[in-house]
């Protein structure tokens, strides 16, 4: 059976919330089944119940943590299990450390490293060979608008992005000829329950809310952009401007606007 001939699958880390339970839903909608992966199973049991309820589709669930190094073999040997070929890839699980660099114990900085640098580029590693002999597939990763800004003051998140930004686009180049699309979705500030998780509730709220999208409108541009073969997109006018607006700025006037306007110091 090829992927024409069958309800196409999608794998959806992080998928408990946020952009991942928007990315499930949107997915869900265009008659997609999936596999939704987070920490969080009795979440997930819930929404692939409602998405099965409502689209008539196939919702299974991993409860799995990708901060652990053995999890994106067990996802990919699971879903192998189930016999959902993983026709479409949404790496989207991530965090990122409330405290400094140097403050924070290394125990914690390996987790968030494989989580959002190891194991995205993991699950692509091993999902890649099924999608290229057939010759389609679609494959996006949550970057952020932090990876065309000054980098902030010892933080890792901006480095990790701006990696996920910087990979994204190399493996477009290099998958696009076997008909796989592949797209770094960089958004801003998105309504979810990320800076609650990250303790950063209250700077954000002092942020002003035109800078603000919600999920649904970062995930539509996003499967629009990969669907379309576009290898990155900035979600939303103003993210859109203030991403032309900090390209030129030279190397040492953007470290220090990333020291001095960092608003989650």
């Amino acid at each position: 059976m090829t992927v024409n001939d069958r309800r196409r699958t999608a794998l959806v880390t992080g998928a408990s919330a946020g952009i991942g339970t928007a990315f499930a839903r949107h997915l869900a909608a265009e008659d997609h089944d999936l596999i939704l992966v987070a920490r969080r199973a009795d979440r997930l049991a819930e929404l692939a119940s409602e998405l099965h309820r409502q689209h008539g589709i196939r919702a299974e669930i991993i409860a799995a943590d990708l901060s652990d190094p053995a999890a994106p073999a067990a996802i990919v040997h699971r879903a192998a299990e189930l016999g959902m070929p993983i026709d479409i890839l949404v790496n989207n699980a991530g965090l990122s450390a409330g405290t400094k660099f140097s403050d924070t114990p290394w125990d914690s900085v390996a987790a968030e490293l494989q989580l959002m640098v190891t194991a995205v580029t993991e699950l692509i590693h091993r999902v890649v060979p099924a999608m290229k002999a057939q010759r389609w597939g679609r494959i996006v990763n949550l970057s952020s608008l932090a990876a065309v800004s000054p980098p902030g003051e010892g933080l890792l998140y901006t480095g990790i992005k701006s990696y996920v930004l910087n990979m994204s686009q190399s493996l477009d180049m290099e998958l696009k000829p076997f008909g796989i699309h592949v797209t770094a979705l960089c958004p801003g500030f998105t309504h979810s329950e990320f800076h609650d998780v990250m303790g950063t509730r209250d700077a954000a709220d002092r942020l002003p809310g035109f800078l603000w999208q919600q999920p649904e409108d970062v995930v539509r541009e996003g499967w629009a952009a990969v669907s379309a073969g576009k290898p990155v997109c900035i979600p939303g006018v103003v993210n859109k401007v203030s991403a032309a607006a900090m390209r030129p700025i030279p190397g040492r006037i953007g470290y220090f606007l990333g020291r001095t306007l960092n608003p989650f110091k």
